[in-house]
């Protein structure tokens, strides 16, 4: 959430054939003297959305409006660890440069303003606005502290508020709740829907262990029409953070549902995650014939995410908290704490008669990436091929292979590393950061491997792109088909790319380039 001066460095890539073991190869960089302090602390994002100061977790509210994406996220404007949630707020025309707003939505004598969804009301069938001025609408979960602390379990209702001068002022509902509770401790984050074939908004939330749908004609009155999930998917935690919306299945006519649930703990990776469940939704009932359990993003960092309403041609674009509840209140970040990923768009896929959900970096993105000419790589048998790179830490690599056994290496000058591996023929990614810099903050930060079951990977030539900002790397394996996300903080930046050919073989690395991305502060 940020505006920080550029490391303005010059990526070329000198390339020397691969007969030579850990052959290094230098690349020319120019960094000049820092002039703007803004967003330059340590770790600070370059690309991705960070607050000016302060906690930030669940992006919250993402609704396109009148030429302007609007990003709210739970804050606390008065800690860098989590406290009384309020909704920042930020706009941006791209999706890449963002803009700050004051804080949207303060709590109140209903409680903390949690996490929640915002709509276009076009036809004011809330009454809040006009036919010519039709407002925007929240939606989101009043948290009770007194009530919480009392033991009740009824914490937690659903309020509304509306703006109509394009989110730039909120006047909540008088008459909130509009949805009270009934004893589910765990109630909350309403992520609200039009749903044209029944002419009624939809608004799908969490009880627990479950996701519930109510149904309504003015978004004032709500009535419960269905429920989903009290026998499928993960429950290794508190069900979180819930979306519901349809796609088309690429190559085919054929549209599916899809339901987004977040999970906090009982991710793969540990902590906390995002999974999504592909089926069918009559306006009521969500149906799926899904057995296995599939995951948004297989890293540790990626959570709470949901998809912006209203976007222009009804693209689904997907945000997510870069973060993890085993450790989000400990990293070592003192002005700011958190960040959100890049924009992301989903897609639909069938893969081997499964439907598989691909996330991937929206096309905006490319406007900041600085392109460098691009070389074809061969690795010899068991060889290792290191380049040096000084923009390594803004910086998007990219390259098409298709090998199924092979080793990257990014490290500093004090040996501090992280390493991603394909391994086991191509049917897992693994990520290793327990000596990628700072990682003793928190127990959990830099133990065990992250592992990614890549099952499906094309036999044929897939890519490979990795984009790393400072103290994050976004990980996309055929064009999302494949994703991690994790955090990482090293004490030094990395200058050095290494490949390990772990086969008996050579392997081609094609039209393989390091690219510098531009500060969007």
């Amino acid at each position: 959430m940020k505006f920080c001066s550029v490391w303005f460095i010059l990526f070329s890539l000198v390339i020397i054939f691969p007969s030579c073991r850990d052959k290094t190869e230098k690349q020319p960089s120019e960094i000049t003297e820092k002039s703007n302090p803004y967003y330059s602390e340590d770790y600070r994002p370059q690309f991705h959305f960070s607050p000016e100061k302060m906690w930030m977790n669940d992006p919250n509210g993402m609704v396109y409006n009148e030429g302007v994406y609007h990003l709210f996220y739970q804050y606390y404007p008065d800690s860098i660890v989590w406290g009384p949630m309020h909704w920042g707020h930020a706009i941006s025309k791209d999706l890449i440069h963002w803009q700050h707003k004051p804080v949207a939505l303060y709590p109140d004598e209903l409680g903390y303003i949690f996490s929640g969804s915002a709509v276009l009301d076009e036809s004011n069938s809330s009454g809040f606005g006009t036919d010519e001025n039709p407002p925007l609408v929240a939606i989101y979960t009043y948290h009770d502290p007194k009530g919480e602390k009392r033991g009740d379990s009824t914490f937690q209702t659903q309020g509304i508020a509306y703006s109509l001068d394009n989110g730039d002022s909120w006047t909540k509902y008088e008459n909130n709740p509009v949805i009270g509770n009934e004893g589910v401790r765990d109630f909350r984050d309403p992520k609200v829907m039009w749903h044209e074939p029944t002419q009624r908004w939809v608004m799908t939330l969490v009880a627990g262990d479950h996701a519930q749908f109510y149904s309504s004609t003015d978004l004032k009155e709500w009535q419960l029409s269905g429920e989903f999930g009290k026998e499928k998917g993960a429950h290794g935690g508190v069900w979180e953070c819930p979306d519901l919306f349809k796609l088309k299945v690429a190559d085919s006519d054929e549209e599916k549902w899809v339901l987004l649930i977040s999970i906090n703990p009982g991710a793969p990776n540990g902590g906390s995650g995002t999974q999504y469940f592909v089926g069918d939704f009559d306006g009521s009932t969500f149906v799926t014939e899904q057995k296995a359990n599939r995951w948004v993003d297989w890293g540790t960092d990626n959570y709470a995410g949901v998809t912006y309403s209203n976007a222009p041609n009804d693209e689904k674009i997907f945000i997510g908290w870069m973060s993890n509840w085993l450790y989000a209140q400990a990293t070592p970040t003192e002005k700011w704490r958190s960040a959100m990923t890049v924009p992301r768009k989903f897609d639909l896929k069938k893969v081997n008669g499964e439907y598989y959900l691909s996330n991937y970096p929206v096309r905006q993105f490319n406007e900041v990436i600085t392109k460098s000419s691009s070389e074809n790589l061969v690795i010899g048998a068991h060889t290792t091929r290191t380049i040096e790179n000084r923009g390594l830490q803004q910086a998007e690599v990219i390259f098409n292979t298709d090998a199924k056994t092979f080793q990257l290496k990014l490290s500093n000058e004090l040996g501090q590393e992280l390493l991603l591996s394909m391994r086991g023929g191509g049917k897992q990614f693994l990520l290793n950061r327990s000596n990628s810099g700072k990682v003793d903050f928190q127990k959990d930060f830099g133990e065990g491997v992250q592992i990614m079951p890549v099952p499906n990977l094309p036999d044929e030539v897939y890519e490979v792109r990795m984009l790393i900002d400072r103290s994050s790397i976004e990980i996309f394996i055929n064009k999302g088909q494949y994703v991690m996300t994790a955090q990482l903080f090293p004490n030094e930046v990395y200058t050095k790319l290494t490949i390990e050919n772990l086969e008996d073989e050579a392997l081609n690395f094609n039209n393989f380039k390091i690219s510098k991305i531009e500060s969007i502060w």
